[in-house]
């Protein structure tokens, strides 16, 4: 495991050198057909990446946002990669974008890193180990109650747009403090300790997969909206642990 993550690392550097050549500069931006953005850092730093797995582990398949899967047929190990996750906050000049690299072993996320290269951080989580931050093992924060958490999401609108309109307008009247900070660094945010919660809605395989090892070996906990971890589903919730169950009973009962 040690070997894949030194290697992760040395994409997730290499990469975040590259987009931040772009950052803060009025590049070309492109509607996909979905109506999301894309820059030429994001199908770059993809590329990228790409060549680089391909040259190190030619038997590993690789996963990415920008152009789909590539890779043997049948392969045990699938390189997963969202190059910029949160670019509408990259296009405006917002340094809250990360770059998302995991590795699936039989469809299991095995390893994940979050890179903040706007801000110079890197967060790796691995089977087996601990969660670092620039080298430094980090924890989840140790928050008891709803009452006195910081719940984080990525979107009013998206949150209304599926039906959390009431569980958004509740969390304000119930819980100390709810923060829109979006995209992998609010998950990011749990994973270290400085919030408690993160919900997202609305996630696709490259938008969770490097989340999972992140938050549970911090000692955090991750799953889908309905409770279910053991695969990865199209929403997140990441939390402390202890507030876990809490969360979800809030959403049945609001949602």
């Amino acid at each position: 495991m040690q070997a894949y993550l030194q290697f992760a690392t040395e994409l997730a550097r290499e990469s975040g050198a590259l987009i931040m050549e772009y950052f803060g500069r009025h590049g070309q931006v492109e509607a996909k057909a979905d109506a999301t953005p894309v820059t030429v850092a994001d199908r770059g730093a993809e590329a990228l990446m790409r060549r680089r797995i391909a040259a190190r582990f030619p038997q590993h398949q690789v996963l990415g946002e920008e152009e789909g899967l590539s890779g043997p047929q049948g392969a045990r190990h699938r390189w997963v990669l969202d190059p910029i996750d949160g670019t509408k906050s990259f296009i405006h000049g917002v340094p809250l974008f990360g770059t998302l690299i995991a590795l699936l072993e039989e469809d299991t996320p095995v390893l994940g890193a979050i890179h903040l290269p706007a801000l110079g951080d890197l967060l790796l989580g691995a089977r087996g180990e601990p969660t670092t931050l620039n080298g430094e093992p980090v924890r989840i924060s140790d928050t008891p109650t709803l009452e006195q958490a910081t719940v984080l999401y990525t979107s009013s609108s998206e949150l209304f747009r599926q039906g959390y309109g009431r569980t958004l307008q509740v969390l304000g009247e119930r819980v100390r403090l709810v923060r829109n900070w979006g995209d992998c660094y609010g998950h990011f945010l749990v994973a270290t300790g400085r919030a408690d919660i993160m919900f997202d809605p609305v996630m696709n395989l490259w938008d969770i997969a490097a989340l999972k090892p992140c938050v549970e070996g911090a000692g955090g906990r991750l799953t889908d909206r309905a409770g279910q971890g053991e695969r990865l589903g199209d929403s997140a919730l990441s939390s402390n642990g202890h507030l876990h169950e809490a969360f979800l009973r809030l959403l049945a009962e609001t949602a």
